[in-house]
């Protein structure tokens, strides 16, 4: 059992317990799955007025639902214009926002009555797919830390990883002025000397400003074996952008490292849970989601789900996201495959078309 959240109402925290013991499985069923998922939605439906609002317009009550392919999913812009939340937002332990850059400084919030949801959803899975059993290493963080951005999801992400398993030492390198290139030099170059693998991990737009600094200065730092490289997908303007097969090429030159050995993580704000793939020998990789989070490749301007192997826009049903809506429909564009998806990029022409379209859905059926 975990610990009574003043915050949480008895039957959330119902729900809350068991999902956390859902959680700490090493898998689960079809059934369970939809057991879990159909009782989440209850909980939404119920206490998210403008959530039940669109399940309303779109015929979809908890006594109709049966399964969780059935979940309305909500528009993922929708949480820039609406309060997607069970309990009050004064209530919750953290708020995490977007960046806020597509839509100018208009952000989504993400809340959560307790964080202890969240920060289970990311080091179960962390540890599955990037750890997979290694002893703490050396983490090397090219994103700010949490204390710099506390509304960050990414900067929790982060600063969660190196402070369950970091060695002592980890810490971001990038701060108030910027991405310090001479401290990694350093943390690199003593890895290097003693032998010792490390994690280097940050969003991808960091990463391209190392690679960059260092191929100025003609520079090579070969990391020890045993080390991996997580970068966090996305350059959001904010650098120069690569082809993938050019980005992780330009990592196994500079770092010494096999592309098996740099990772991509795929998450956003608006989910509670993140995406692994197994390196990027080759590219674009199938992204693999915990046994919690099920997926759907579906087409944006009907929702009907298409069949495998077709491009369309990608909705996740992630049970961790409790408070907010459990499903979600994405801007990103995928194919589904055997174990996973392929993430082909953002929604563009018809397809972004269709995502508009979603969201003015969701508008109108959320006015009183």
């Amino acid at each position: 059992m975990t610990a009574m959240n003043p915050a949480l109402p008895p039957t959330m925290q119902t729900l809350v317990d068991r999902l956390h013991g859902f959680l700490a499985q090493d898998g689960c069923t079809d059934a369970e799955f939809d057991e879990l998922a159909l009782a989440l939605f209850a909980l939404q439906y119920a206490s998210n007025e403008p959530y039940r609002r669109f399940c309303q317009r779109r015929g979809a009550t908890p006594r109709r639902l049966t399964r969780w392919h059935e979940v309305p999913p909500v528009p993922i812009s929708a949480f820039k214009d609406a309060t997607l939340s069970c309990v009050p937002p004064a209530d919750c332990e953290r708020v995490f926002m977007t960046s806020g850059t597509s839509r100018g400084e208009i952000k989504g919030r993400n809340h959560h009555p307790t964080i202890a949801v969240w920060d289970r959803s990311m080091r179960r899975h962390f540890e599955q797919r990037f750890m997979q059993g290694r002893a703490p290493l050396p983490m090397l963080l090219l994103f700010p830390d949490e204390v710099q951005l506390p509304n960050s999801s990414l900067a929790r992400y982060l600063s969660l990883a190196a402070r369950c398993y970091g060695t002592p030492g980890s810490r971001s390198y990038i701060g108030p002025k910027g991405l310090d290139v001479g401290g990694l030099r350093a943390a690199l170059d003593q890895a290097a000397a003693q032998a010792q693998p490390v994690a280097l991990m940050g969003a991808s737009f960091s990463i391209v400003h190392l690679l960059d600094a260092l191929r100025a200065q003609g520079e090579r730092h070969p990391l020890p074996a045993g080390s991996r490289i997580l970068d966090t997908g996305g350059y959001k303007g904010q650098a120069r952008e690569l082809p993938l097969d050019a980005f992780y090429d330009g990592l196994a030159e500079t770092f010494g490292l096999p592309r098996a050995d740099c990772i991509n993580m795929y998450g956003m704000t608006e989910l509670s849970s993140q995406f692994y793939d197994a390196g990027n020998e080759l590219v674009p990789s199938i992204k693999r989601a915990p046994h919690w989070v099920r997926s759907r490749v579906i087409d944006p301007l009907s929702g009907h789900e298409l069949p495998r192997g077709e491009r369309g826009a990608l909705a996740h049903c992630d049970l961790a996201n409790f408070n907010s809506a459990i499903a979600i429909l994405t801007e990103d564009i995928g194919v589904a495959v055997d174990g996973g998806f392929v993430l082909l990029g953002r929604a563009e022409g018809a397809e972004a078309k269709g995502c508009s379209l979603a969201v003015q859905e969701f508008l109108q059926a959320t006015r009183p």
